[in-house]
């Protein structure tokens, strides 16, 4: 199952997992395909079972609508810090025309405050340590940038989107700092995430309710689903038992014919098998839905 879920604030992805899991009468494999800060609220993707596998294949962007505080930089990068640094604060049209040049592929160091492992250990609980280690910058891509509103004196409300492992605490830092100010980010919302809106997310409360009466499935999309934008292709017949074995087609005996790419895979009776790959004309099982 896929659950599309409403974090809450004041908790972390792990616990929300955790509460879906204990709250169901039934032994679940269950995990998230994005960690979510305990401050940060918003669209978290829980996937079960034979679900848990599809990760890899989902799109990898996301979008959030963040605050930004101007005037104090913090060792958490939010506001839930220690205050190391202060600055004047900008117009709010000095913001808006900073978040174009913002736009693009860049280099970002990931916070001390994060789950990144290094030596067997995540930073944040370094830092918690009082121990900062070099990180090394990793390549990121801002999709888009756009002024939402204003909330507050010096603090200013903006939605983007990105790339998979993009911290939008360091991004509100990155645009302070080009301006040659600080800043921390006040709050994070995500909207979207692999592909799925939260506007379609239930509140975890909703959530746990289902599970405690055995009815996920009536909140949950299947894969066949939530991969509904590939393009389908039909296993013949006298290949089906071979493909869903691992064994692999040449691409020739799919139809119609199709070139290299990702495509939902249906039996000649119409019976959705899973996502088979397709490369260099050979045709792979990836994901099987049964």
């Amino acid at each position: 199952m896929i659950l599309l879920v409403d974090k809450p604030a004041g908790m972390t992805s792990q616990k929300v997992v955790a509460k879906i899991k204990h709250a169901s009468p039934h032994k679940l494999k269950i995990g998230h395909t994005g960690t979510l800060d305990p401050m940060c609220t918003g669209l978290l993707p829980v996937l079960t079972d034979r679900d848990t596998k599809l990760t890899q294949f989902f799109p990898h962007q996301k979008s959030y609508l963040a605050s930004i505080r101007f005037g104090i930089k913090t060792d958490t990068g939010d506001v839930t810090g220690e205050t190391l640094q202060t600055s004047p604060l900008p117009t709010e049209e000095e913001f808006r025309k900073i978040l174009p040049s913002m736009i693009g592929t860049c280099q970002q160091v990931p916070p001390m405050y994060s789950a990144v492992h290094v030596e067997g250990k995540r930073l944040y609980e370094l830092a918690r340590m009082g121990v900062e280690v070099e990180r090394a910058p990793r390549t990121v891509e801002i999709f888009d940038l756009t002024y939402v509103d204003r909330i507050g004196e010096g603090e200013y409300r903006f939605s983007v989107t990105c790339s998979t492992g993009t911290y939008i605490r360091t991004l509100c830092e990155d645009i302070a700092a080009k301006m040659g100010l600080v800043a921390t980010m006040s709050a994070l919302r995500r909207t979207a995430s692999n592909g799925f809106l939260l506007e379609n997310a239930y509140s975890l409360e909703d959530v746990i309710s289902y599970a405690e009466q055995n009815r996920l499935s009536q909140i949950s999309l299947s894969a066949e689903g939530a991969f509904s934008h590939l393009p389908q292709v039909t296993v013949p017949q006298n290949g089906e038992h071979y493909y869903l074995n691992g064994g692999i087609l040449t691409a020739n005996r799919l139809t119609p014919s199709v070139s290299d790419g990702l495509y939902r895979a249906y039996s000649a009776s119409e019976r959705f098998l899973g996502l088979v790959q397709v490369e260099q004309g050979n045709a792979k099982a990836v994901f099987s839905a049964e």
